[in-house]
């Protein structure tokens, strides 16, 4: 787990996603027949294979927030990059690209809206550091890694751990069914911005698209059926697409031949790359595997690792030959 806790530890908020493309870059290293960053700052890895072309889709940006205002008493005012909670922000920390640190209090008693509340920089209202923090810069959420038994918490696992299982999944394939293109996308958080631009270089004929869904196994849940430590889940819709049937039983077909525990995903709203991927260009035979995972969009996302191990497998399977 050692490079997942590398992806989830590192600075990436929707715009500013180099640091985590940095490291990905470095992993591919060896397992890949071409890569390339395009226009909007997506990494495209191909590895050749014969057939038609699968894309495989994971982002790499996180939530976060963006300086608006600083001041005259050197407090930083803010607003939201994607779709931050604001009940997960009072008396928490958020750390900036430089590692600066400032804790989020609130200006009333229930803060409704962003303007409610404000970032504490102690070593900036001292005045001997304001020159480090200006308007327009961005932070996220400060958070250690942890390893508990099978489960993970962390920032950012939305959706690192798609990134960390689409890695997984390339270096362990020897001999590909399809010509395979690994995208790590930019700006999910925002729209699903760079997913949208990379399906229209690639003109993929399928794609599945990886990352975290939402798990209700917690006090007062139920709305959502899923369960950490009992599988991936093969997404069926969301709020931004319908899955093809042939991706869908693709998976289920795979997951059955490797005695794989799967569950199955249906949510009302939401959505993932999957949503721009299945309308490109004349459309795209689009699926989509997701992580159960608990307390999405604050710093203490929680995964199961039987979860992310089953889901490389998965889809390595689906991709090819493997190790």
């Amino acid at each position: 787990m050692e490079l997942l806790k590398k992806l989830t530890q590192a600075f990436g908020p929707s715009g500013n996603e180099q640091t985590v493309r940095d490291i990905i870059t470095e992993e591919i290293k060896g397992f890949c027949d071409e890569t390339k960053v395009d226009t909007l700052g997506n990494l495209v890895v191909r590895k050749y294979g014969g057939g038609k072309k699968l894309m495989l889709s994971a982002h790499m940006d996180e939530i976060g927030i963006i300086a608006t205002v600083i001041d005259d008493k050197n407090f930083v005012h803010f607003s939201e990059i994607g779709g931050v909670k604001i009940n997960a922000l009072h008396s928490s920390k958020v750390k900036f690209i430089d590692g600066t640190i400032g804790i989020i209090y609130e200006k009333s008693e229930k803060p409704t809206k962003f303007s409610d509340l404000y970032i504490d920089i102690p070593n900036i209202c001292k005045g001997e550091g304001l020159y480090n923090i200006s308007v327009g810069d961005t932070a996220v959420m400060a958070s250690e890694f942890n390893l508990s038994g099978d489960f993970v918490s962390s920032k950012a696992l939305d959706d690192r751990v798609g990134c960390y299982i689409l890695l997984e999944t390339l270096k362990s394939i020897t001999k590909p069914n399809y010509d395979l293109y690994f995208v790590f996308t930019v700006q999910e958080e925002l729209g699903l911005r760079g997913a949208k631009t990379a399906a229209a270089g690639i003109s993929p004929d399928y794609a599945i698209a990886v990352d975290v869904t939402v798990c209700d196994d917690i006090p007062g849940g139920g709305k959502y059926p899923l369960v950490l430590g009992k599988g991936p889940a093969i997404k069926v819709k969301d709020g931004s697409v319908i899955c093809h049937p042939e991706i869908k039983r693709l998976l289920a077909d795979t997951a059955k031949a490797e005695r794989i525990d799967i569950q199955y995903e249906i949510l009302d709203k939401g959505g993932t790359d999957a949503g721009a991927i299945h309308t490109t260009g004349v459309g795209v035979a689009t699926g989509a595997l997701s992580i159960p995972t608990r307390y999405i969009h604050t710093a203490c996302e929680t995964a199961s690792i039987s979860d992310i191990k089953n889901a490389v497998k998965l889809l390595s399977k689906v991709c090819g030959d493997t190790l």
